[in-house]
C-alpha cells in the first residue's frame, strides 16, 4: 500500500513538473539557455573578457611596457661601480624561497610545488651557485590555521626530493592566519627572513638567469637591492630582493606589513609602498633598472612573446643573445620573473619537460639549461 502510495505520489509529482516545464515562455526559455551556455562557456569568456580588459586603449599596461633608458644610479647599482670592496660587508650569496601549502595537499589541478617551481631552484643552483639555498614552507589547514605541522613529509613531492641533496628545508608555523590571503602571509614572511638572515629571497617563480655577483655588495647605507617593474617604473617589486641582515629599510617595510593600515589592493605593500619608501628613504636602497629582474613585464602582449612558439631562425638569434648575454635574453637582465598570476591559465601551466626541450618559446630557450638530464 505504502509503495502504491509512494509511486501515485512520484507520478503527481512528475506530471506536475512537465506542467510547470510547459509554461515556461519563450523569453524564460532563452534567458535558460543564455545561463546554461554561459556556465559551459565559462572559461573562454573570461579569457576573451581578460584579453579585453587588458588590450584596450586606457589600459596601464601602455604605460608598463613603454621603452626605457637606465639611469646612471641604476647602472651604478647594477654594475657595482660604487660598491665597498669590503667582502665581509656583502649581503651573503645564500638564496631563500618560500613555499605555503595549503589543504588539501593533492589538488585537481596537480600537486603543489610542481615543475615549475623545481625549475626556480635549479635555476639558483647552477646561475647564482650560493653558500646555501634555503625553501621555506608552512602549511595551512582547511579552517585556514597556519600553526598545524603538516602532515606530508615534503620529501615525499618528487620535485622537493630532487633538489634534497642541494637545498636546506624548513618548517614554518604562521599562527592565526584567518583574514590574510596566501599572497599576503608570503610577503610578510620574506620579509621576516631577510631581516634576520640577510641574503637573497626569490619567489617560486622567478628564474635567476646571471650571477648577483656584482649587485651584492651596494655601498653603505643602501643594504638592500630591489629592482623596478614597469618601463615606467611604477613600483619596486618583492619577487626578487637582496639584503643585508637587519637593513632599515627592510625594517621599515616590515612595519607598513605589521602596523600600517589594511588594503585591498595587495600589490600596494609588495610593489607600490617599497618604492615610495625608495622615495622617501633614496639612500636605503639600490634600485635597479627594469630590464634587471622583471622585464618583459607582466602584461598581456609581453607574456604572449614569452611563449609564442617562434621558428628556428628566431631561436637561434635568441639563443646567439644568450650566449653574449652569459645566459639572459638582454644586456644586464640578472633573472626572469613568469608572472605565474598573468601567465599560468594561458601557458605555464601545460610546460613539462619534454615540451621545454622540444618547442621553441623564448621562455623554452632560457630554461633548458636548468633541466637534468633525467628529467
Amino acid at each position: 500500500m505504502l509503495l502504491k502510495h509512494a509511486a501515485s505520489t512520484t507520478r503527481h509529482r512528475g506530471i506536475a513538473l512537465l506542467g510547470s516545464l510547459a509554461r515556461i515562455t519563450p523569453l524564460r526559455s532563452l534567458v535558460l539557455v543564455i545561463l546554461v551556455l554561459a556556465y559551459l562557456l565559462r572559461s573562454p569568456i573570461y579569457g576573451a573578457y581578460d584579453f579585453a580588459s587588458q588590450r584596450h586603449p586606457w589600459s596601464v599596461q601602455r604605460q608598463l611596457e613603454r621603452d626605457f633608458n637606465p639611469t646612471q644610479d641604476e647602472l651604478a647599482c647594477l654594475n657595482s661601480t660604487a660598491q665597498s670592496k669590503s667582502a665581509a660587508d656583502a649581503i651573503p650569496n645564500v638564496v631563500h624561497f618560500m613555499y605555503i601549502f595549503q589543504a588539501p595537499l593533492a589538488q585537481k589541478r596537480g600537486m603543489q610545488f610542481d615543475f615549475l617551481n623545481y625549475l626556480a631552484v635549479r635555476s639558483a643552483i647552477v646561475t647564482l651557485q650560493p653558500n646555501a639555498i634555503f625553501l621555506h614552507y608552512a602549511f595551512i589547514t582547511h579552517d585556514g590555521a597556519g600553526s598545524a605541522k603538516m602532515t606530508m613529509d615534503p620529501s615525499s613531492n618528487p620535485w622537493i626530493r630532487r633538489l634534497r641533496k642541494h637545498v636546506h628545508v624548513i618548517e614554518h608555523y604562521l599562527g592565526d592566519t584567518s583574514g590574510h590571503d596566501i599572497a599576503y602571509l608570503a610577503d610578510l614572511r620574506r620579509l621576516q627572513i631577510l631581516r634576520d638572515n640577510g641574503g637573497i629571497y626569490m619567489d617560486m617563480d622567478a628564474y635567476a638567469l646571471q650571477p648577483f655577483t656584482n649587485i651584492l655588495n651596494p655601498p653603505r647605507p643602501r643594504d638592500v637591492v630591489l629592482g623596478h617593474e614597469g618601463g615606467n617604473r611604477w613600483g619596486l617589486r618583492n619577487a626578487i630582493i637582496a639584503a643585508r641582515r637587519q637593513s632599515m629599510f627592510i625594517n621599515r617595510w616590515l612595519a607598513e606589513f605589521e602596523t600600517g593600515k589594511p588594503r585591498k589592493d595587495w600589490t600596494y605593500k609588495s610593489t607600490r609602498f617599497p618604492k615610495s619608501l625608495a622615495v622617501k628613504q633614496p639612500n636605503e636602497v639600490c634600485a635597479l633598472p627594469p630590464s634587471a629582474f622583471f622585464w618583459p613585464t607582466w602584461t598581456w602582449d609581453h607574456v604572449e612573446w614569452m611563449h609564442e612558439p617562434i621558428d628556428k631562425d628566431e631561436a637561434k638569434h635568441w639563443q646567439n643573445e644568450m650566449d653574449n648575454n652569459g645566459g639572459a635574453l638582454f644586456e644586464g637582465q640578472l633573472a626572469y620573473h613568469s608572472w605565474s598570476r598573468m601567465a599560468s591559465e594561458r601557458y605555464l601551466s601545460k610546460l613539462n619537460a619534454d615540451v621545454i626541450r622540444k618547442q621553441d618559446t623564448r621562455f623554452n630557450l632560457l630554461m633548458r639549461r636548468f633541466l637534468e638530464d633525467d628529467v
